[in-house]
């Protein structure tokens, strides 16, 4: 096997995609081809003819600016990318988008390119191995027995999220988790030490992992040093390969002008000269290439087909873990999920964040692969589950996370584990530190993730908290990411069905929004049963089934306090109808019949009530109705008292709407 050759090969295609395109960043496939020939042709266990193979091995390209790197690679194994793709880099309607993305490329594993969010998902990919090995694996059946191999630029190990991944890595024990580590010290503006001096051998063992020190161009170096990181089981490793960004490219090589811009036409032809490769020939695969990487996939294919038939006889032996095994990768649900939770008593009172929490516990007992956990606020959080035990180093078949004060990181974990598949995975944290997730929650959208968040404390009425706690902006800011899903319940009942609804959403990240404050537990003989939530919007109560003199929409705590004004008009011979919209994308996915039949055209006097950022609500109020929000940061005080100063109360809304109705 000639891997310079492999490896040249790689460069060469690299190279003429980014010129192709005039558009690319060559360096990094040009530093880094030694290890990815390596790596792909004598360690990733992966079979192209079927991508989804529960037990490959997953390879994440974190540095995903380097993306011809990883569409060569493809091409080159055998997966459905032909050269014609390659040829049309970063071009409209290509499937070599300018950084990689999951579900577009087949065999991409996860959607990279923010800097840092591949490294997090590695994380989440590996943990997912270790609690699926800890599920299933018996003494008998090894059916879990993977590897996650990362390669990271410097630039990923800049960034804070990887900070906060490889230190959750480091802590649970991650051995199956191998990062090779681009050490080339260029970035964009230059020289990495003009701001970056860090000891990446200290940091990292000071994380808790194996470090390793290699001449990233030599092939024994990568070849040994991946044997051993593979025996080390207690701890996650990196091998630092020292490169040449842009290796082989005469006038470029070691600079950062080849970081971000194509070579040029003539600097292109030099560097294929230098690297022993016709330089007339643009995306030239030798055969005996192809044939290589053909030899590794027939071996790969046999593998799978040992795990084939080692799981026939997993089955056989054990069958209700097989069974659970299907159903977890499916991510099927019980048909009768909503019978499985228990309901809750009418006229009580109680936080949707403390619902949230007993909902979770039936959950929980009803759907297997269901885990998760907060960023060191579950107590909070209410997120919790009973009995379910936790999961750290060397004790991973627990359903309870705990990711500690890492928000960013807890949500590029989720998103790993996510795309690794066999759970559904919620995180939680308070709502107004939904900003520090936001990065992987934008991601997560992107690649159609059915990840949930957990939102608590979702409004002024944190209180004494103050202004730094209390999200204002924040619920309208989620509801403008596309793809993301926001509910933001009105009791305990639509809680529980706000679970469900997160759960069957499987197309996109789910957002709960959840109170710290008691809300009333509304009867539902008397109102419209909590299920309608699904919907998005309904009509919750009315006096009237037509001609209304106006209609008051609201979300979360404020419904009960719309109602209650509602009623005081009815009782003024008012006709009024109370609409609880817990979730915009919900509603806005109804046909337009149910959406007329909510907010019926000829209700021009309307109302909207919510305690946050108010700009948006025009879409479902019009030109002739108003908003009752809040467009200024909230205060230290007492819950009560800021909803008396900021006008979101039943007195405001009454006068409100007594105003707006003449």
């Amino acid at each position: 096997m000639d891997l310079k050759l492999i490896a040249n090969t790689i460069r060469g295609l690299s190279v003429d995609g980014v010129q192709a395109a005039n558009s690319g960043h060559p360096g990094l496939p040009l530093g880094m081809a030694d290890v990815a020939a390596v790596l792909w042709t004598q360690f990733l266990k992966h079979n192209p003819d079927n991508p989804d193979w529960a037990d490959r091995d997953r390879f994440v390209l974190s540095a995903g600016h380097g993306s011809m790197l990883i569409y060569s690679l493809l091409h080159l194994a055998g997966y459905d990318l032909p050269m014609e793709e390659l040829k049309n880099f970063r071009q409209w309607g290509s499937k070599t988008a300018g950084h990689p993305e999951y579900g577009h490329t087949i065999g991409v594993e996860t959607t990279t390119g923010p800097l840092g969010q591949g490294c997090s998902n590695a994380v989440g990919m590996a943990l997912a191995e270790k609690m699926l090995a800890a599920r299933f694996n018996t003494e008998a059946q090894k059916i879990v027995d993977h590897y996650t191999y990362v390669i990271a630029s410097e630039g990923e190990f800049m960034e804070g999220i990887s900070h906060e991944a490889f230190s959750f890595a480091g802590n649970h024990g991650l051995g199956d988790l191998i990062v090779f580590y681009d050490e080339n010290f260029i970035s964009i503006e230059g020289d990495t030490h003009i701001t970056y001096t860090d000891d990446v051998e200290k940091r990292m063992e000071a994380y808790g992992w194996h470090v390793q020190r290699i001449n990233g161009h030599d092939y024994d170096d990568i070849i040994n040093a991946t044997r051993v990181a593979q025996k080390e089981v207690n701890k996650p490793s990196v091998i630092i390969c020292n490169t040449t960004i842009g290796f082989g490219s005469p006038n470029k090589a070691g600079s950062h002008d080849c970081h971000g811009a194509p070579l040029g036409e003539d600097e292109v032809a030099l560097t294929k000269e230098a690297l022993g490769m016709p330089s007339d020939k643009h995306f030239y695969v030798p055969d005996e290439v192809y044939a290589t990487f053909k030899e590794a996939a027939v071996e790969n294919a046999k593998k799978e087909a040992m795990w084939n038939d080692l799981f026939a006889e997993y089955a056989k032996a054990n069958p209700e873990k097989a069974a659970e095994w299907k159903q977890c990768m499916k991510g099927e649900l019980p048909e009768t999920l909503g019978k499985l939770i228990a309901d809750f008593e009418a006229g009580g009172s109680i936080a949707t964040r403390s619902a949230s929490g007993k909902v979770l516990q039936d959950l929980a007992k009803a759907v297997p692969y269901l885990i998760g956990g907060s960023a060191d606020l579950a107590p909070s959080n209410n997120t919790n589950l009973k009995d379910m035990g936790d999961i750290g180093a060397n004790s991973f078949d627990g359903r309870n996370l705990h990711f500690g004060v890492r928000e960013i990181g807890m949500g590029g974990i989720m998103n790993g584990i996510q795309v690794h598949g066999g759970f559904r995975v919620f995180g939680a944290t308070f709502l107004v530190f939904a900003d520090y997730v936001r990065p992987t929650t934008r991601v997560a959208a992107l690649m159609n993730l059915p990840v949930i968040y957990v939102y608590t404390h979702d409004s002024f009425y944190v209180g004494e908290d103050g202004p730094t706690h209390q999200p204002i902006e924040t619920l309208m800011s989620l509801r403008i990411t596309p793809n993301v899903t926001v509910i933001r319940p009105s009791d305990a009942t639509e809680t529980k069905s706000a679970w469900i609804a997160a759960l069957e959403n499987k197309s996109g990240p789910t957002a709960l929004l959840l109170t710290r404050q008691n809300l009333p537990i509304f009867d539902r003989e008397e109102f419209a049963p909590a299920d309608n939530l699904k919907k998005g919007a309904y009509t919750i109560w009315e006096n009237a089934e037509s001609d209304h003199d106006i209609l008051i929409v609201a979300s979360g705590s404020e419904v009960w306090i719309s109602i209650e004004a509602g009623k005081k008009l009815a009782e003024e011979g008012k006709k009024v109808r109370v609409v609880s919209m817990p979730s915009w994308e919900l509603f806005e996915k109804q046909d337009a019949e149910y959406k007329a039949s909510v907010f019926p055209a000829t209700t021009k006097c309307r109302l909207a009530v919510e305690a946050g950022w108010p700009a948006g609500w025009e879409k479902y109020v019009g030109d002739a109705g108003k908003i009752i929000g809040i467009d200024h940061f909230g205060a230290s005080a007492p819950g009560g008292k800021l909803a008396e100063e900021f006008g979101i109360n039943a007195d405001n809304i009454y006068k409100t709407a007594k105003e707006m109705i003449g």
